[in-house]
This record gives structure tokens, sequence and C-alpha cells, in this order.
């Protein structure tokens, strides 16, 4: 059962990683929690995504005021956890979080051009093109509620 719990002291070395042909699509776990740290003001939440007492992964979200949104920063599955469905029940977990939260009705995200697999999954999440690019980075919204 895919379960999510907030960064802590006693859970963020964990040694989670994704494969090699994934780095340049994903942050590593500390690149995550350094992120996390950074938008801390703006009230950032990083999770350790967990498959019953098994961590597999982590997440990341903050509120974005320019955008009047929530910025859905990060999404990873350790390399050894992959292709299970974890990335997408703990993407919907989270997603809830955000709508009970109820700051904003917008999510926003951006992936790596070639992520196929994470534009995929975004898209079965709800999650729609917005034709609008970042360097290498294509974003993508998703209306909450």
């Amino acid at each position: 059962m895919v379960r999510l719990e907030i960064v802590a002291p006693g859970n963020w070395r964990l040694g989670l990683k994704v494969s090699e042909s994934q780095k340049r699509f994903v942050s590593d776990d500390m690149r995550l929690l350094a992120r996390a740290y950074a938008y801390r003001e703006s009230r950032s939440n990083a999770y350790i995504i967990y498959d019953d007492d098994v961590p597999v992964g982590m997440a990341l979200y903050y509120d974005c005021d320019e955008l009047n949104a929530f910025d859905f920063s990060q999404i990873f599955i350790d390399e050894r956890y992959q292709g299970k469905g974890f990335g997408s029940e703990a993407a919907q977990q989270i997603l809830k979080i955000m709508e009970s939260d109820g700051k904003y009705d917008k999510v926003v995200l951006c992936y790596i051009d070639g992520n196929e697999a994470a534009k995929n999954m975004y898209e079965k999440l709800g999650f729609y093109l917005t034709g609008e690019c970042d360097e290498d980075e294509i974003i993508m919204e998703k209306v909450l509620r």
C-alpha cells in the first residue's frame, strides 16, 4: 500500500536514486531536499513515498504565488521500484492533499522534453499541455476540483 510521509530528520537519508538513463530528466534526492529548503517560505512539502514500510521514492510541491497555483516540482521513484504504479498512486495522493489544502485551484508542473513516461503519467492524472516551455522543460497544468 502506497503511503506518504513528510521528510523529517529520521527519514531523509535513504539513498533513493533513478537509473543512469533518467538522470537527465529527474533531480536526485539531495537536490529535491535542497529545493524543498529553498522554497520553505513557499510552504514546501517534501514527501517520502513508501510501499508499506519500504521507501520507494520522493516528491515535492510548494506554493507558486506568481502563477496562483501549486507547483508540483518533482516526483521520482527509485530505479528498483519503477513500473509498479507507485508514482501514479503517490501523485494522486499528493493532488488530493493540494485539493484539500484549498489555497489554489490549479497545479502546474514541468517535465523535461523527451521524458515520455512522465508526460504519459501526468496526462493520465488529468494534466494538459499549456503550449508553454521554459528551455527544455514543457509546462503542464491541472485544475483541481
